[in-house]
C-alpha cells in the first residue's frame, strides 16, 4: 500500500483509509461484530492503516468496535475520531451540536476508553458549532495535544474562514469533507488547504455506493438506511444521475477496472495529500477499493473525465436541509 502525508502535519497514512461508520449505523442494522473485526484486521493485513470513526456513530458502538478490533495492532494504525455532537439528543435524527470546551474534554476521555488507547491520533470537530468560537475549540484541542491525549487536530465540513481561524491557534492537520465526482463544491476550499499545508480526507468518495454502479433507480432502501432520506437517492434523481455512473463505466472498461476504482483513482490524482476513506463491510469490496491505488489515470484521462463530468447536472441535494445547514460554516 502506498503512503501519503496529510499536508505538512507529518501524519503519514495509507493512501486509502477505511471509513467505519457503516459497520455500526446509518446503512441498515449494525453488522455482525466478529465479521467487522475480521474486516478491520484484514484491512491492516492489506496495508490500510488509517481508520475513521466518531463517538456519534452508534452512538459509541463504532468506537468500541474499533477499540476491540484494532487493539492487537494499535501500534500499526492511525485512528481518527470526532467530537462536536451532543449524543444525549436523538442520534436517529440530527443530534444537537456541542463543542463547548468542557464537552470536548469529556468526549476525548470517553473516546480514549472506548478505543482502548492512550492517545487519539487525529481528533476532528465533527461539525462547526456556531455557538462556540472556533478559537476556543482549537485552543481546547491544543491543550489536549500538550497533555498527550491527542496527536493532531482536524475539522470536518468547515468553511475557509473557520479553517483559517482555527489553524492560527492550533495547526489543522486535515479537513474531512465530502468530495467525489458527484459532489465537487469542496474544490473552492482546496486552494486554502494547499496554502496552509492541510491534508484532505474525503468521505463518501464513492457517493455512498452510487458511483460503484451497484445501485440504480430500482434500488430500495430500508427505513434505517440513511440513504432513504437523502434527496439524491430518490428514484427520479438516481435515474438522472445514472449518467455519472455510465461515464465511470466507460473509463473503467478502457482501464480494465471498476467504476468505483475510477472514482477513487480520480480523487487520488487530484492532490498528493488527499486520502479518501471509502467505507465497506466486506473484504471483497475492501480489496477492490485498495486496487484503485494502482489505477493510473493519465492527464488525458483526467481531462476526459473532467470535461465529461462537467456536462452532467447531478440531480438532488446531498443532505436534507437541516444537515446541509451544518456544513460550510
Amino acid at each position: 500500500m502506498q503512503k501519503r502525508i496529510l499536508g505538512t502535519s507529518g501524519l503519514e497514512v495509507s493512501a486509502l483509509g477505511l471509513g467505519c461508520m457503516g459497520m455500526s449505523t446509518s446503512y441498515g442494522p449494525p453488522k455482525d461484530k466478529a465479521e467487522m473485526i475480521a474486516v478491520l484486521r484484514g484491512a491492516v493485513e492489506r496495508g490500510v492503516n488509517f481508520f475513521d470513526t466518531a463517538e456519534v456513530y452508534g452512538p459509541f458502538t463504532n468506537e468500541e468496535l474499533l477499540g476491540e478490533g484494532l487493539a492487537p495492532v494499535r501500534d500499526q494504525v492511525v485512528i481518527a475520531t470526532k467530537f462536536g455532537f451532543d449524543t444525549g439528543t436523538d442520534p436517529r435524527g440530527a443530534p444537537d451540536l456541542n463543542s463547548r470546551p468542557e464537552h470536548i474534554r469529556a468526549v476525548a476521555d470517553a473516546s480514549l476508553k472506548r478505543l482502548k488507547t492512550d492517545v487519539i491520533d487525529l481528533f476532528y470537530q465533527h461539525r462547526v458549532d456556531p455557538d462556540v468560537p472556533i478559537e476556543e475549540v482549537a485552543g481546547t484541542v491544543k491543550d489536549l495535544i500538550a497533555e498527550g491525549k491527542v496527536r493532531h487536530f482536524g475539522l470536518s465540513e468547515a468553511g475557509v474562514e473557520t479553517i483559517r481561524r482555527a489553524h492560527a491557534v492550533q495547526p489543522v492537520a486535515a479537513l474531512q469533507s465530502e468530495y467525489s465526482l458527484w459532489w465537487r463544491p469542496l474544490e473552492a476550499v482546496i486552494p486554502t488547504l494547499e496554502e496552509l499545508g492541510i491534508g484532505l480526507v474525503p468521505y463518501s468518495p464513492l457517493g455512498r455506493g452510487f458511483l460503484t454502479g451497484k445501485l440504480d433507480a430500482t434500488t430500495s432502501f430500508a427505513s434505517d438506511d440513511f440513504r432513504s432520506k437523502l434527496p439524491r437517492f430518490q428514484p427520479d434523481a438516481m435515474q438522472a444521475n445514472q449518467a455519472m455512473v455510465d461515464l465511470l463505466g466507460r473509463i473503467a472498461a478502457a482501464k480494465q477496472a471498476t467504476p468505483g476504482q475510477i472514482a477513487l483513482a480520480w480523487l487520488l490524482a487530484q492532490k498528493p495529500w488527499i486520502v479518501p476513506i471509502p467505507g465497506t463491510t466486506r473484504l471483497s469490496r475492501l480489496e477492490e477499493n485498495i486496487a484503485a491505488v494502482d489505477v493510473v489515470l493519465t492527464p488525458e484521462d483526467l481531462r476526459e473525465i473532467g470535461d465529461a463530468a462537467a456536462e452532467i447536472a447531478v440531480e438532488g441535494n446531498r443532505y436534507p436541509e437541516r444537515l446541509e445547514q451544518m456544513t460550510g460554516r
